[in-house]
């Protein structure tokens, strides 16, 4: 499964992290950085009085592999 990892500074200059577990899997750098930006303008993220999504940091897909050790039996 790969899900879309994006960084965000907040306005209290922490990085948050924004994970979509179900966006497309070739989406251009433009259009990520398009999504960002209006993420950011939104200002719709906000806890305790700080913007969580202050300003767009960087973005990158991440791939989980599962390997599995212990099998339900089928029956």
């Amino acid at each position: 499964m790969k899900t879309l990892d994006m960084s965000f500074k907040t306005s209290t200059n922490k990085i948050h992290h924004m994970k979509l577990r179900y966006a497309s899997d070739g989406l251009t750098k433009e259009v990520v950085a398009k999504a960002m930006a209006d993420l950011a303008a939104s200002n719709l993220f906000v806890k305790d009085g700080a913007n969580l999504l202050a300003a767009p940091v960087a973005a990158k897909y991440v791939e989980t592999v599962e390997t599995p050790i212990i099998e339900v039996p089928k029956n």
